[in-house]
């Protein structure tokens, strides 16, 4: 298919995918692949994740009870059909929806930015659940639930609300500048 060139709302929105785009981050999430995996990712990384093969593989290895089954064939459906067994069990691991991609995004390389932010999160979410996972990027945050007592609840009633700062100071409401002088 010829390259058919974006205007508009797309062009800014290929842009903005683009920008966000991080080729250090490419390589870290290459490499956790292959420390995972127990051999390096070789190639290009779209074209090493395209038929969704190492995804399925990488999957199985984190949690062998999934047993997830990666067609080899080089049709673009079974290839496209890989991606979605991964992203199907990523619900598994509480990979939350905004940070998976959508198949295209990785097949036809549209958003690459969010496929490697996938893998980060697959990463913390898997590492968090104590599967055989090393973590990449930051450390997951743990909840912090804070129960007040009754008598710490009834104290807040007693701050007197000014307490707290007034956005109410100085400011230009009533000044006459300007309007005329009504004598």
């Amino acid at each position: 298919m010829a390259d058919i060139p974006i205007y508009g709302l797309d062009k800014e929105l290929a842009e903005k995918a683009k920008a966000k785009y991080d080729p250090a981050l490419e390589q870290s999430a290459q490499a956790w692949l292959g420390e995972v995996l127990g051999k390096p990712v070789s190639g290009a990384f779209h074209d090493a994740l395209k038929d969704g093969v190492v995804l399925c593989q990488v999957l199985n290895r984190i949690d062998p009870t999934l047993n997830l089954k990666a067609n080899t064939s080089k049709i673009a459906f079974m290839q496209m059909e890989n991606i979605g067994r991964f992203l199907g069990a990523l619900d598994r691991f509480g990979v939350p929806k905004a940070d998976q991609f959508q198949t295209v995004d990785l097949y036809e390389a549209k958003n690459l930015g969010q496929v490697v932010t996938c893998l980060f999160s697959l990463s913390r979410h898997a590492a968090a659940k104590v599967f055989a996972c090393p973590p990449l990027g930051p450390k997951l945050a743990d909840k912090h639930v804070v129960t007040f007592t009754p008598e710490q609840l009834a104290e807040g009633q007693n701050i007197i609300s000014l307490q707290y700062g007034s956005a109410s100071g100085a400011n230009q409401s009533g000044m006459s500048y300007g309007a005329s002088r009504q004598i």
